[in-house]
């Protein structure tokens, strides 16, 4: 009952324009508790794209058995992070691109501010153009068009959902993420009953199994295009709960929320693609519509509808925390403007990809590839940050460079930048011919055959900027972080 009275009261504040920027939450505003945290996790990880990462991880050349390893152990792991950093946000009330500055400095953390801007606003332009498409090509097939108007109205109505979430905020996304939840877990459940008997356990059975280095770079690849997409959003919602939610219960909802469609979905994707090669070869050039091949005329409607709905649900949390990254970079405007200008640069994106650019995607999604070295920097010193923390954060000194978290920590700012020259030596990037500079470590250092080699698309890169963000801020910024906390106690004192 008590649940039902907090829901009506909240319902006219879910058109309002949400007021909350960069500034701390205050006590009265935090509310709920971490179970909800459910929501906005799964509604934007439920897409039906999960079930092309399945085709892409077996496009490394490994078996059934690989891939499921390898898919589990990436998803879950992946975001496990994010559930770990969801902490600050508990702990320090704002969001995550401002908890950062208690490791990197106020005017420091502009360098993973501007890499988690560039990340967000790119993805989320990618999950619009692929709702876009995927729009068309089902039009297409039922004979209702699928040409430029169809492209054009899509667009609009896609669009106009996002930057509406993004400009009215969190209530609002939070109910929006209720109902694509819903929707999409019911229509993705249909979906599966009806193409399950295009699956051929003989054919998926008989793939033949990879090298480990083929398993590691598949691994990594599904950590960069799950968790360590979202880390750098982790804590913008947690912020919202109070002090007394339980750390457990943000860690673990988190992860599970956002977890557990994708690996439901990758694991049934990876039974479609193993059981046909010309299915698996469609999925590679079209993510979205190659998988409405197997399905029947009058189920082509709901599956537009999950598609876009699920691809909806991540690119709104992506133009929230956009919005976010934009304003701790320094723009001098409210949330709900820098949630429509990352709107308006997404709309162009799409529009240039859609209309003109048809090779752009793979070369944007290559850039995106490469964002995920210096986003695993960042979350492997963010990771050691909270680690190091018994306190909760000053809040007020998040936003005064004279504070205790003081300018530039140049430590920090330092391993991210290393960690990320080293990082891209030890990547390949195919996606596009402006990247072939990536992997100049990989001769130097005698990794098999270096650019043509075994472990060239192990993609080592991302794991090492992780594991040494992590080692480096942990033992080295120890200090920093006693200092600040012992600062704490004296005030208190």
């Amino acid at each position: 009952m008590a649940d039902q009275l907090q829901d009506s009261a909240l319902e006219p504040r879910v058109l309002q324009v949400e007021s909350n920027g960069l500034n701390v939450i205050d006590d009265a505003d935090r509310k709920g508790s971490p179970k909800q945290l459910f929501w906005p996790w799964f509604g934007a990880n439920v897409s039906v794209l999960g079930l092309s990462y399945g085709a892409f991880a077996l496009g490394f050349g490994i078996s059934f058995w690989q891939a499921v390893i390898a898919g589990v152990l990436g998803i879950v792991f992946s975001f496990l992070l994010c559930g770990l950093i969801a902490l600050a946000g508990k702990r320090g009330s704002a969001p995550t691109m401002v908890l950062s500055r208690a490791a990197f400095g106020v005017r420091g953390n502009k360098l993973p501010s501007l890499v988690s801007w560039l990340l967000t606003v790119g993805w989320e332009t990618v999950l619009t153009i692929l709702a876009t498409l995927a729009t068309a090509t089902v039009f297409e097939r039922l004979g209702w068009g699928g040409g430029g108007l169809t492209k054009l109205i899509a667009l609009v109505v896609v669009g106009a959902l996002i930057v509406a979430c993004g400009v009215l905020g969190f209530d609002l996304i939070m109910r929006m993420q209720t109902i694509i939840t819903i929707v999409t877990g019911v229509l993705t459940v249909v979906y599966i009953a009806l193409v399950a008997d295009q699956i051929s356990w003989s054919k998926v059975s008989a793939l033949p199994s990879g090298s480990i280095q083929e398993v590691i770079g598949a691994l990594v690849f599904l950590m960069t295009g799950f968790g360590l997409g979202w880390v750098n959003a982790a804590a913008d919602y947690s912020r919202y709960l109070p002090r007394s939610a339980s750390s457990r219960g943000v860690v673990g909802w988190t992860t599970f929320g956002a977890a557990i469609a994708p690996i439901v979905l990758f694991i049934f994707g990876l039974l479609l693609a193993g059981s046909s090669t010309e299915l698996s070869t469609a999925i590679a050039a079209d993510p979205i519509g190659a998988l409405t091949e197997a399905l029947p005329t009058w189920f082509l409607v709901p599956f537009v509808i999950v598609a876009v709905l699920g691809l909806v649900g991540g690119a709104v949390l992506d133009i929230y925390s956009s919005g976010l990254a934009l304003l701790s970079l320094g723009l001098p405007v409210p949330r709900y403007v820098a949630a429509f200008v990352d709107g308006v640069i997404m709309i162009a994106g799409t529009v240039y990809v859609v209309f003109f650019g048809d090779q752009f995607l793979a070369q944007f999604t290559g850039f995106l590839i490469t964002l995920g070295v210096p986003v695993a920097a960042w979350c492997g010193i963010m990771l050691a940050d909270i680690a190091n923390r018994r306190r909760d954060y000053a809040e007020a000194e998040l936003f005064d460079r004279r504070g205790r978290y003081g300018d530039v920590q140049w430590l920090p700012v330092a391993t991210m930048v290393i960690a990320t020259v080293i990082g891209w030596g030890l990547v390949t990037n195919t996606s596009a011919k402006w990247l072939t500079w990536q992997g100049y470590l990989l001769d130097p250092l005698g990794l098999a055959s270096g650019k043509q080699g075994n472990w060239a698309f192990a993609n080592l890169g991302v794991l090492f900027a992780l594991v040494v963000g992590f080692l480096v801020q942990y033992f080295a910024g120890r200090a920093a972080v006693h200092a600040q906390e012992e600062r704490s106690r004296q005030e208190v004192a």
